[in-house]
């Protein structure tokens, strides 16, 4: 499958809409609310505070990927990121892709590490994959996010250096 990776345009929107409103509705990796509106959702994913990217495989986005600053002020030099694979595109290595050009990208921008804040420890496949791409569990967040069909579970902080 060849991928192509990109800024988003406003021309996105709609594609980045369908992607964040699947993911997020089946309440098990982002702790973003099920019914946040589709003005919402695009006030957050495509934040001029921060950077977002679109990933195209024969003509359709298949994945998207915001990055911007983790904290403000003196924070302001590590990067924090967030991915989102079409459900029916995942297992593709889209999201490893994303990641390596996330990565990229961070570095070019002058950043010098970057973070995840809440990796859902029950989201196996994102650990797995962050793992391999440098990242470490730096912290277990005890019981912060509300599974849809598990209820209460952890979740991890992970960071690597560029």
């Amino acid at each position: 499958m060849e991928l192509t990776i990109r800024r988003a345009a406003s021309e996105d929107s709609d594609d980045i809409w369908n992607i964040f409103h699947e993911v997020v509705a089946r309440g098990d990796t982002y702790t973003f609310d099920p019914s946040t509106t589709r003005e919402e959702a695009l006030a957050i994913w495509m934040s001029p505070q921060g950077w977002t990217y679109v990933a195209t495989s024969e003509g359709s986005v298949v994945g998207t990927y915001f990055m911007r600053k983790n904290q403000p002020g003196l924070g302001s030099h590590v990067a924090n990121a967030g991915y989102m694979v079409k459900p029916e595109a995942q297992g593709r290595g889209i999201g490893r892709a994303m990641c390596e050009h996330s990565l990229t990208e961070a570095r070019e921008l002058g950043f010098h590490a970057m973070q995840f804040n809440i990796v859902v420890s029950t989201n196996e496949s994102a650990v797995a994959l962050w793992k391999k791409m440098g990242f470490a569990i730096v912290g277990t967040l005890p019981q912060v996010f509300r599974h849809r069909d598990l209820g209460l579970v952890d979740a991890y902080v992970m960071h690597r250096f560029l």
